[in-house]
């Protein structure tokens, strides 16, 4: 048996993208289903831009924006805030590589509720977090736990964007796609099929898990 500090890293990555993806997607994707205003679509555009974006280029201008050498870096600096090559900063890339995983599915399901569901929440004079938490997510309780499970599996699964922004600095950033890659590297078959196959068991358990999501 290897190591398997890259599972865990990702695991521990996985989980904790997925929890602030959903605190951050869950108001702005019930605004937006119930709001029409100008540049809305420009704005629905850019939060589903990680979608058809390579990876690497997401990588390479967050790795560009946080450097020491750029304004934003150099101003992170002076409060020994470093956004590149440690955990923080593959965080930083996951929340955003993997947004639209998150907030899509809870967007439509928002926005496919009845208009009478919210003009009787209306006239009951219900407030907003009352609205959201107490009606509207129950009924789309499938859609946040299918946003939830494909937001974890795709953090778990991605490359291109951590090795940008992160590395490979073992215990820190070199998750475990990243360990697979370097073990074919060195020629380590045995350790790279042992790191794949408990991705593909990951893989398969999230897939099915959403199978029976599927059918509530």
């Amino acid at each position: 048996m290897h190591d398997l500090t890259p599972i865990i890293l990702s695991l521990k990555l996985s989980f904790i993208t997925t929890l602030i993806l959903f605190f951050i997607c869950l108001y702005p994707a019930f605004y937006l289903s119930r709001n029409d205003f100008f540049g809305k679509k420009v704005l629905l555009s850019v939060l589903s831009l990680p979608l058809v974006l390579p990876p690497t280029v997401l990588g390479f201008y967050l790795l560009v924006c946080f450097s020491p050498n750029n304004f934003l870096g150099k101003f992170l600096a002076q409060f020994d805030i470093k956004l590149v090559f440690n955990f923080k900063a593959l965080l930083i890339a996951s929340i955003i590589y993997s947004l639209p995983f998150m907030f899509n599915p809870i967007y439509s399901a928002f926005s496919n509720l009845p208009d009478n569901l919210f003009h009787r929440a209306k006239l009951l004079q219900k407030t907003k977090a009352n609205l959201i938490f107490r009606l509207c997510i129950p009924l789309i309780k499938p859609s946040i736990i299918s946003a939830c499970v494909m937001s974890f599996a795709h953090t778990m699964g991605e490359f291109g964007v951590v090795m940008m922004i992160g590395g490979s600095v073992e215990g820190e950033t070199k998750v475990a796609s990243i360990a697979v890659f370097e073990a074919l590297e060195n020629l380590e078959l045995s350790k790279a099929n042992e790191i794949s196959l408990i991705l593909l068991a990951l893989s398969f358990a999230i897939l099915f898990i959403l199978q029976f999501v599927k059918q509530k």
